[in-house]
């Protein structure tokens, strides 16, 4: 029997229980899958063994029976000296990487004393002004022993200067420096909007920090090319998936384009995925990003070293996903999410805290949410076999599926004239408005059940776990200690290195040696980006809606 006379003949003549049958994202799923599913299926071509081309069933020989995968929990808010304290509170109880959150102004380049600034101060993230501020964020806490991650886009560069001039001053050589900086500006105008400059002098930057450490700072990640936010807009897996991917070939383009080797500097790009609820979605995302990348590298981009072939990623649960209602199901929620990273062979991965749809993450929450990665690791037994779904018709169909509308959305890019050109003509804008609005509607209408939400809601509910706030006298104490910064500094060195980063934007030098000068003469972050808006401008989109 085969499978469409098992359909005609058993499946189709039975009751079926009142459901749409279809992905979070909308993609219906046949009932069963089977060999005639993946009857096209190449094994060396299309899967090949962990650790060689393709890469579809991971990235290393060994996966987690080598090493488990990074426990980075992003963790920042208030001053410097508050997040410190909650990154040796984590380090204790076993997280294995840091991973900083920077409050809205640094983000956003724009100091503590700014007016722009008002009421944002250490909310969201911590306020890092300057190298002083770095240096109390990592404070007995060793950079060569540790890798750092930190979420940083316009800016990146500042405070990746900072960071190496900590490690200096510890005694750390920059090659000794392991980390990765988010960095990924184009995703920032297509679905987070915290960008400063225009795209093209923002490319600059990026593809200086490309080769500055290619030569530099060979362990770092110079982007972590990231799906998650343009997941969290309300893009489809697949929207996700092709985004992401079509931002990583530009990076490659523009680095190559600069005069760059693509072997140089691809081995350090890294992804950034989100991990939402649809189980086998995610999973499938995760295989087909991988296969897409090596073959593109390969083929498309004549990269020759295998490990430009190689994507690597840190995953994070999805935030969209979690409820105000009953929050305890959101740590349910995040270690269904956190499963399907493993099996889809993340490197590191962030466990979301249930608390985060209120506010900031308390101690005990963010415990829980380590607690959920630790369980995974080492009582589940999911890390002791390397992809243990490969094989399975399902994830193959599915993982094939994936990577035939991903190159069908790398078609439709090519055809608006690249990344760029699509971006200004809000090609990546209208399509995931377009999806968030059919998930909303969906979960309004009932259609999409939401545990707690728009269906099994406890009526009685009162809300009675603890909550984190933020004291208001963390922004004058942040305001005060800048203050402080600015009246001991050398002003000569401060004039005098801001005006040869602005010499060195309006020509063609490598602008993160003279950032790193500017760092070390303790300018502060407005101020260098301040020299750098000068010459570069502000970027202003134009409304779609």
């Amino acid at each position: 029997m085969d499978k469409s006379s098992w359909l005609k003949e058993h499946y189709l003549p039975s009751s079926l229980r009142d459901a749409d049958f279809t992905t979070v994202s909308g993609q219906e799923l046949d009932p069963l899958y089977a060999p005639e599913d993946v009857e096209g299926l190449d094994y060396e071509r299309d899967l090949g063994y962990p650790g060689l081309y393709p890469f579809t069933r991971g990235v290393q020989a060994t996966m987690y029976r080598g090493r488990l995968w990074t426990m980075r929990q992003f963790a920042g808010f208030g001053t410097a000296e508050d997040t410190n304290r909650r990154y040796r509170f984590l380090l204790e109880r076993g997280q294995t990487g840091l991973s900083v959150a920077f409050d809205m102004p640094t983000i956003m380049g724009r100091d503590s004393d700014d007016p722009l600034a008002e009421g944002e101060v250490g909310r969201c993230g911590v306020a890092i002004d300057s190298l002083a501020d770095m240096e109390t964020l990592f404070e007995g806490i060793p950079l060569r022993d540790i890798t750092t991650s930190m979420t940083i886009n316009g800016p990146a560069a500042v405070l990746l200067a900072f960071y190496l001039c900590v490690g200096e001053k510890q005694g750390a050589s920059f090659s000794e420096l392991g980390g990765t900086i988010q960095n990924d500006i184009l995703k920032e105008y297509i679905a987070q909007k915290s960008w400063i400059f225009p795209p093209r002098p923002s490319l600059r930057v990026i593809t200086d920090i490309l080769a500055f450490c290619s030569r530099e700072v060979p362990r770092w990640n110079t982007i972590s090319i990231s799906g998650y936010h343009i997941r969290e807009a309300g893009s489809t897996a697949v929207q996700e998936l092709a985004f992401t991917l079509a931002d990583g070939f530009a990076y490659v383009e523009a680095g190559i384009a600069a005069g760059l080797d693509v072997d140089e500097f691809a081995p350090r790009l890294s992804f950034f995925f989100n991990a939402h609820v649809d189980f086998f979605e995610e999973i499938a995302k995760y295989r087909a990003a991988r296969r897409i990348w090596a073959r593109h590298m390969r083929e498309k981009y004549g990269a020759k070293d295998p490990r430009s072939w190689m994507l690597r990623f840190h995953t994070q649960t999805a935030g969209c996903s979690l409820t105000a209602q009953q929050p305890e199901n959101n740590i349910v929620r995040t270690a269904f999410q956190a499963l399907s990273a493993v099996l889809g062979g993340t490197q590191s991965l962030h466990t979301n805290s249930m608390d985060e749809t209120l506010a900031l993450p308390t101690e005990k929450a963010v415990e829980i949410a380590l607690r959920t990665q630790q369980l995974i690791a080492h009582e589940t037994g999911v890390a002791n076999v390397i992809d243990p779904l490969g094989g399975s018709y399902f994830v193959e169909a599915l993982t094939d599926r994936m990577e035939r509308e991903a190159e069908e959305y790398f078609r439709r890019i090519e055809e608006l004239g690249g990344v760029l050109a699509a971006i200004d003509q809000g090609f990546f804008q209208r399509e995931i408005a377009d999806a968030a609005y059919r998930y909303q509607r969906e979960i309004e209408s009932g259609k999409r059940v939401v545990v707690g939400v728009n269906r099994y809601r406890n009526e009685e509910e009162t809300l009675s776990i603890e909550l984190l706030k933020i004291d208001p006298a963390v922004e004058k104490k942040q305001r005060d200690k800048l203050a402080e910064l600015r009246s001991s500094r050398s002003s000569s060195q401060v004039d005098a290195s801001l005006e040869a980063l602005k010499e060195g934007a309006r020509g063609d030098a490598n602008l993160m040696p003279l950032i790193l000068s500017c760092a070390r003469a303790y300018c502060t972050e407005g101020e260098i980006i301040g020299a750098l808006r000068e010459v570069f401008g502000e970027y202003r989109e134009t409304p779609l809606f």
